[in-house]
């Protein structure tokens, strides 16, 4: 069934804010699903895209484009006059998403990585790093030389980011799916650890 999707620009997500209310434009989702479709499968044989380290059968089904499921955003414009450098946050699926908001896409591992990850970029340890090297645009480029320590799953420090990072993502309904793969209820940050600013 057709439904009409909001288009994503950098300004329609902050810091632990999935969705400000501000668009880039609105989309008609079947007609932008046959095109996402169709371009993932046109990019799958490109080695340089990171469509071409999925499995061949994903391809085949529409309900695995990455539309269809929340995955971590970040802003590509940013300035020295903005408190944060980095802003990234797990915006939700039935989302279309422009250049301007480039996002991760994962290929392994499970949502209780994807959440790790978005505690750390959302960290003031983070942000600091990008400070050091970001002028005008967030690159994918010098988002893979920031240091992303891993102690590894189990360890103390890994789990509190992970259920921490979690908690503020899942902000609502629109994530359920993935804050179960997580193991945290939905909205269930409390106002007080909202407003800490990030990890």
């Amino acid at each position: 069934m057709s439904q009409v999707w909001p288009v994503y620009k950098g300004s329609s997500f902050n810091l632990w804010d999935p969705d400000t209310g501000t668009y880039y434009d609105s989309v008609d989702s079947v007609s932008i699903t046959e095109h996402l479709q169709e371009k993932r499968r046109s990019q799958s044989g490109t080695r340089s895209s990171a469509f071409a380290e999925l499995d061949d059968g994903v391809f085949d089904d529409p309900e695995t484009l990455p539309c269809r499921r929340a995955r971590i955003a970040f802003r590509d414009v940013t300035r020295s006059t903005d408190t944060r450098t980095l802003i990234a946050a797990l915006v939700p699926p039935e989302r279309v998403i422009v250049n301007q908001a480039p996002y991760l896409l994962r290929t392994a591992g499970s949502a209780r990585d994807e959440a790790y990850v978005l505690g750390v970029l959302c960290s003031m340890l983070c942000d600091w790093q990008a400070r050091r090297t970001v002028e005008l645009h967030v690159t994918f480029e010098q988002l893979n030389s920031f240091t992303m320590p891993d102690p590894g799953e189990g360890h103390p420090v890994r789990d509190r980011v992970t259920e921490l990072a979690a908690r503020l993502a899942a902000s609502d309904e629109r994530f359920s799916e993935w804050a179960a793969e997580v193991g945290v209820p939905v909205a269930s940050a409390t106002a007080a650890s909202s407003t800490g600013g990030g990890g």
